[in-house]
């Protein structure tokens, strides 16, 4: 291994410097930038200079197969450091064509500010295993993965994006500068961020959470309490009003983004549709946000001019659901949704479409009365006046996150319960024993449906896997199917009659 230094004459043995990097988060360090290089080389590594020529350069190519750019740079290197006397130019940093900026790649930087990224140590992709697909959304696959230097199961949301195009790599960079300027239990916190080998794939490292209120909400044969409402409801609340101060909404408040750790404790997650705003600016905003079943009626009727009501119009949506255990309007289409919206809330009245200046003026053809009575009858007389207001055409009388709080539907009896008296969701980690009899149990029963199988009895698989956009789907009612069939599926593979 050849070995270059700048300010000094010292070297570095081949197995100590590559026990340095292995400590070291595999190939990304915030110090002296080592960095693990593509090629047919196995060993293929290089140290660059930072701008100060205090780091140090390692090189090894240990089949001569290494990339032929990189391969020039490395022979500068080695011919300028060969006699201790290295060049106080500053050293392009590359990978693979990709110039890196203090660990972090160079369009990151050019996209992020500094004290964003300050805070955050540059990983490698590959210090993690990932082991398993936990979620999928218009812009990120989520994945289920091992920290290998510390053994922490965290999740690795990958955020698809196309590092040539500016305004792709910005809409990226906005969540994570958002997720930075929050800070609340209620509020998901960022942990970290990985690129990959070829620094062309941003992770977002966060804590792994064991749930969501989707899976809470649509639990076959169970139903929320009203205890168990209020504190899942106080939680969504405390956490939009601290987006909300600080001039963020989040455009996607549905029920699988509300994430639940161990513990019951709600966190607002996926801000990749978060914007920033600003009351006082007439600054325009995209009205294509939030998934249809949670979309106010503004942005279904193209409302470039809005503010905190379209998030607190979901979480009135998400109230009424807890209380009923499925969406309350699950449109197919935006004029189906406004159908259902105004059958609920009454026909907009004239001063309704003159106030609000809407591009669209979309008139049902028959007039509606409000329905809140016949929806909310069976409710808790106390939530009637918290859901009307989330729940009103008007976004102004929706008030804000801090005034819904202050609402009679948390003040009267019962009052919210703790987080231990909400429904437990996690399974096996802590439970290895019936993990262990949960696994023969399956092993038993697939070796059952193989003979089956090859005895003639023969099942077809019913079921089709739905891949649709997560910001027009709501994932409670697909895993309910599923759950449904998957049981029947395999009382069928075993020799149960499905009638039973």
């Amino acid at each position: 291994m050849g070995c270059v230094q700048g300010k000094s004459t010292s070297t570095y043995s081949s197995s100590r410097g590559l026990e340095k990097l292995k400590q070291e988060y595999r190939y990304a360090k915030r110090g002296n930038e080592v960095q693990k290089l593509p090629g047919k080389g196995s060993n293929a590594m290089l140290v660059r200079y930072e701008r100060d020529n205090k780091d140090v350069g390692m090189v090894n190519g240990a089949n001569g197969n290494g990339e032929k750019a990189v391969a020039r740079e490395v022979e500068t290197v080695m011919k300028n450091g060969a006699n201790g006397n290295v060049s106080k130019r500053n050293v392009p940093r590359k990978i693979g064509g990709d110039e890196l900026v203090s660990g972090w790649p160079k369009w990151l930087v050019d996209n992020i500010p500094g004290e964003v990224l300050s805070g955050l140590v540059p990983r490698s992709a590959d210090s993690y295993d990932k082991l398993a697909k936990v979620g999928q959304g218009t812009y990120s696959n989520v994945y289920k993965a091992r920290d290998k230097d510390t053994g922490k199961i965290v999740a690795l949301k990958k955020v698809r994006f196309n590092t040539s195009e500016p305004e792709s790599v910005k809409f990226m960079a906005r969540e994570i500068m958002i997720l930075q300027k929050l800070n609340h239990p209620n509020v998901i916190s960022l942990e970290g961020l990985a690129t990959s080998r070829m620094q062309y794939s941003l992770y977002l490292v966060f804590d792994l959470m064991q749930s969501d209120l989707t899976k809470v909400i649509s639990r076959p044969g169970e139903r929320l309490t009203e205890p168990q409402i209020k504190c899942y409801m106080q939680q969504l609340l405390s956490g939009l009003q601290h987006c909300h101060e600080r001039g963020i909404l989040h455009r996607d408040i549905k029920g699988s983004n509300l994430l639940i750790d161990r513990d019951g404790v709600l966190k607002i997650a996926d801000f990749g549709l978060a914007n920033t705003f600003n009351p006082k600016s007439n600054r325009p905003l995209t009205s294509r946000v939030v998934t249809l079943w949670y979309r106010a009626p503004e942005l279904l009727l193209g409302s470039t001019d809005y503010g905190v009501g379209i998030d607190l119009w979901s979480a009135g949506c998400l109230l009424a659901e807890m209380f009923v255990g499925r969406p309350i309007m699950p449109g197919r289409t935006e004029v189906e949704q406004l159908h259902r919206i105004f059958k609920l809330c009454g026909s907009p009245s004239e001063d309704y479409w003159k106030k609000m200046k809407l591009p669209a003026s979309f008139r049902p053809p028959q007039q509606y009365k409000p329905g809140y009575l016949d929806a909310f009858g069976d409710f808790p007389y106390s939530s009637f006046g918290l859901l009307t207001m989330l729940l009103a055409l008007d976004p102004s009388y929706r008030g804000t996150a801090a005034s819904a709080l202050q609402s009679e539907f948390f003040s009267s009896s019962p009052l919210a319960c703790d987080l231990s008296g909400l429904p437990v969701m996690y399974k096996g980690e802590d439970e290895p024993s019936k993990t262990k009899d949960r696994k023969k149990h399956r092993t038993s029963k697939t070796k059952q449906s193989y003979r089956k199988k090859h005895e003639g009895h023969e099942a077809k698989d019913h079921m089709t896997e739905q891949k649709k956009d997560d910001t027009d789907t709501s994932r409670g009612k697909s895993q309910n199917f599923s759950f449904i069939l998957q049981e029947k599926l395999l009382k069928f593979l075993s020799g149960a009659s499905l009638d039973k």
